[in-house]
């Protein structure tokens, strides 16, 4: 039992110390770190950090820079470069430790290989130039083509004109009597004050009003905003601006002339540098040129506009001016909506104004005429009752009137009366045998006559009719 324990502990104390053999190598593996020989830290930071960014081998970057391979090296690449790159002391004194190559940080390794290019910075600054050219005249030119565009649309704008104007007209009338009346003109600055002017209901302003007189007396002048497309774009050009990018374009193109001119010649097969460079500064200069001639084309344009309008352009600059032209535009068009609500809420109140009169008209339309109705019932009444009274009075009320039929049987009585009445004479002034015959006659023809009903004699008869006759 105790030969085992102490082979176990053997075994222990060997595992222990090789563990603490391996845990002590790596430490002094980690410790074991490149010192820094030339560059500061911060300096080899951040290359280590650029470096680690792109994850480029450092003889190919090397190569793009000598051939100006813009398919490698990129606008951001150039920039870090020029800002993070050791000075021109550190890169010479990097390029003589080329045999501690292996023993450098990574960052003076990167020095090292970039100081094997001939006049690295002036390289690096002429192709981030040449990287950002097309950006710099994409910038300019349309700045410069913008308000050139947008002074001549103000000189050949007529509805514009008549809108001034309008407005100088209107300026007069409500300063007549004052200081400032029968003025030759306004400071354009003065379009943008017209909406502070207000009614005395303070519904409405002095923009409103000109809109209102535009639209209803003078319609070609409603146009003007669609003739002056490009004041918006020249209301965002600073002219000064203008003016230091074309000067620092210049600059840049000389120097990058001046360097070509004293550049040594190619290092080696891959340095295009200088083939490359003298054809684009050519093309760059000629186009820089005409981007001259176009902004100072602009400059005399706006000269031009401030003897038309009557202002200082050294006084005025194109961005104020075209900033408050752009701003009335706007509110001139704002106040053309702002009118054409206001005008249909007042016809849609006056449209329910007429329709409230009309209801209220048709309802004591109807109230009369149920009142005349009453009073002519009231009326029919009256007139009843007088009517009677009269007839009562004068006893037309106890005569009966006869109709179409008792007519017709009272006529019938007279002529049965009639008859009767001359038979009886003539039987008596007749003999006895023609009595007889004209008996049979009578009797022939009483048949044929219809007797009258009730009655035999002439005794009824007459008592018949006096009984209808009452």
């Amino acid at each position: 039992m105790t030969k085992c324990n102490l082979v176990r502990r053997l075994i222990a104390t060997t595992r222990a110390k090789k563990e603490q053999d391996g845990g002590d190598e790596k430490q002094t593996h980690k410790k074991k770190v490149k010192e820094l020989k030339t560059l500061d830290s911060k300096c080899s930071q951040n290359l280590s950090i650029f470096l680690g960014s792109f994850r480029l081998p450092y003889m190919e970057m090397k190569h793009a820079i000598l051939e100006v391979n813009e398919k490698v090296i990129t606008e951001s690449m150039v920039q870090n470069l020029i800002k993070l790159l050791p000075s021109a002391e550190q890169l010479n004194i990097l390029g003589e430790m080329k045999d501690e190559y292996d023993d450098l940080a990574e960052s003076e390794q990167f020095g090292v290989v970039m100081s094997g290019i001939k006049r690295l910075m002036p390289r690096l600054q002429a192709i981030l130039f040449r990287l950002q050219f097309e950006e710099q005249l994409n910038n300019i030119k349309p700045d410069v083509v913008s308000v050139t565009a947008a002074c001549e649309e103000l000189r050949k704008s007529q509805s514009f004109t008549k809108l001034l104007e309008l407005i100088l007209l209107v300026g007069n009338y409500m300063n007549s009597g004052s200081r400032n009346g029968n003025a030759f003109g306004f400071s354009m600055s003065y379009l943008c004050k017209l909406r502070d002017t207000k009614t005395a209901d303070l519904k409405q302003t002095l923009l409103h009003f000109l809109v209102d007189v535009c639209q209803e007396q003078y319609p070609e002048i409603m146009g003007f905003a669609d003739e002056l497309i490009h004041v918006e774009k020249a209301s965002r050009v600073s002219a000064e601006a203008l003016q230091k990018s074309l000067e620092l374009m210049g600059r840049q193109i000389k120097t990058l002339e001046k360097d070509l001119e004293t550049f040594p010649p190619p290092q080696n097969d891959k340095d295009l540098f200088v083939e490359k460079m003298t054809s684009f500064v050519s093309s760059a200069h000629e186009q820089y040129e005409k981007l001259d001639l176009l902004n100072k084309n602009m400059e005399k344009q706006y000269s031009d506009l401030g003897e038309y309008l009557v202002f200082d352009p050294r006084k005025i600059s194109v961005e104020e001016f075209f900033g408050d032209l752009n701003t009335f535009k706007n509110m001139f068009q704002q106040a053309v909506k702002e009118n054409q609500k206001r005008k249909e809420a007042e016809e849609k109140i006056k449209r329910a104004k007429l329709a409230r009169e009309k209801a209220e008209k048709e309802k004591e339309e109807k109230l009369k005429k149920n009142q005349h109705l009453d009073i002519n019932t009231e009326g029919d009444e009256t007139g009843i009752m007088d009517g009677l009274m009269e007839a009562l009075q004068s006893g037309a009320a106890f005569r009966r009137k006869r109709g179409p039929r008792q007519a017709a049987n009272h006529r019938r009585a007279g002529h049965a009366v009639t008859n009767i009445l001359a038979k009886e004479l003539m039987q008596e002034d007749t003999p006895p045998s023609s009595k007889v015959t004209t008996k049979k006659k009578t009797e022939t023809k009483e048949k044929e006559e219809p007797k009258l009903e009730g009655t035999e004699s002439l005794e009824d008869l007459l008592e018949a009719t006096l009984s209808r006759s009452n």
